[in-house]
């Protein structure tokens, strides 16, 4: 296989106006992601719910959403990049103002199921688009930008919660705003399909598999891969959701103060990816996933001590594991082959989706069993063999 540098300097430079587009979706994929974890303990009152009862959340959510990745591939080419864009958006808004609305929580998990088919057809056509058309230095700002929409639903649901507005108010303004964007997203759909410049060579929007996807999942490094993503999205998520719980319920912290520590933890993700975009293509996406491997296993052992400061453990945890997602999908057509990439990157993100629903929920089911303090450190588990895994795959694949 050719070079890190021969594959990104055989792509074409994305129009700026693309791009923006891009960033955009990106951030709005990540705005409802983080808040789950700061509505949960108010939310689980108003239900009357039990500790385990956020992983049926997650379980709702993740089971469409791994539906929507399955099925991107054929989303994709009845609907075309921008259409399907402003749809999942719009269904993800219906999703969080059912949140806002709904009175009991089996429809709250029809909710959920709206948001995570909406999410899903986003991620997997976003992603796949990416792999093909951006090098790994935009892969890795794009997922800054989910990111940093990951960072302000925190801030937002915080000050909410605060001011004593309640999850309902945080739920809904953020359907509102992405109401908003899947408008823009509609307006702006044909800068997916429009003809590029004459300087530019033409864009890959949607290259069919020259393979089926049976045959994709028969390869080893297909299916290693997409095990790596079920843990690190296990990972990222029980960090997120359930980080908030574990410092107000379990040591002691006030709703302010712990909401910040969450919003660290998401903002680092950010700053993590700005700055691995920097040096990703220098160093290469292999060596830089190897330290981030480490480091997350470090920074998951720091926050696993109660004595130790919440933004230690978290912040680092945010900075460690901000490249591993980008970098893992860039290098996709490398490690898989170009054949089978579109597969491959459709069952990265429903593994991803089904770490969502298994691991956190696990997390659930121990903290009900056993006590919140045991949740940081089943995340150190979590978070070491994600780091064996990806020891294993670079071992057979590089």
């Amino acid at each position: 296989m050719g070079s890190p540098a021969s594959a990104v300097s055989s792509l074409v430079r994305p129009r700026p106006a693309l791009l923006a587009l891009a960033y955009l979706a990106f951030v709005s994929l990540g705005l409802p992601d983080a808040v789950l974890g700061l509505a949960w303990p108010s939310l689980r009152d108003t239900f009357a719910l039990p500790q385990v009862g956020m992983g049926a959340i997650l379980a709702a959510s993740a089971t469409a959403y791994f539906a929507s990745g399955m099925f991107a591939g054929r989303l994709l080419r009845a609907l075309h990049v921008g259409r399907l864009l402003a749809l999942s958006t719009a269904l993800v808004a219906l999703g969080l103002f059912g949140y806002a609305t709904v009175p009991v929580f089996v429809l709250f998990l029809g909710a959920a199921c709206f948001i995570g088919f909406g999410s899903g057809a986003i991620d997997a056509t976003l992603n796949t688009y990416a792999a093909r058309n951006f090098g790994p230095k935009h892969m890795t700002w794009l997922h800054a930008a989910y990111s940093i929409g990951a960072t302000l639903g925190p801030v937002l649901m915080t000050t909410l919660l605060a001011r004593g507005a309640g999850w309902r108010a945080g739920y809904a303004t953020l359907g509102g705003i992405l109401a908003l964007l899947a408008l823009v997203f509609l307006a702006m759909r044909q800068r997916w399909t429009r003809a590029p410049d004459a300087s530019e060579a033409p864009a890959e929007t949607s290259v069919p598999p020259t393979t089926t996807a049976l045959e994709a999942l028969r390869r080893p490094r297909v299916r290693l891969q997409s095990l790596i993503f079920f843990f690190y999205v296990g990972v990222e998520v029980t960090a997120g959701q359930w980080s908030y719980t574990v410092l107000t319920e379990g040591r002691g912290l006030g709703t302010a103060e712990a909401g910040t520590w969450v919003s660290l933890y998401w903002g680092s993700l950010f700053v993590g990816r700005v700055l691995s975009g920097f040096v990703v293509e220098r160093l290469g996406p292999v060596r830089l996933l190897r330290g981030s491997m480490g480091l997350a296993v470090l920074a998951a052992l720091l926050f696993a001590v109660p004595a130790l400061p919440p933004a230690l453990g978290l912040g680092l945890l945010g900075l460690a594991i901000a490249p591993i997602y980008p970098a893992l999908m860039s290098e996709t057509p490398r490690r898989v082959g170009g054949d089978v990439a579109a597969h491959a990157v459709g069952f990265q993100v429903s593994a991803g989706t089904v770490g969502i629903a298994v691991l956190p929920s696990a997390a659930g089911f121990v903290a009900e069993r056993f006590g919140i303090a045991f949740v940081a450190p089943q995340l150190l588990a979590y978070t070491v063999v994600l780091a064996l895994l990806h020891g294993v795959l670079t071992a057979t694949a590089d």
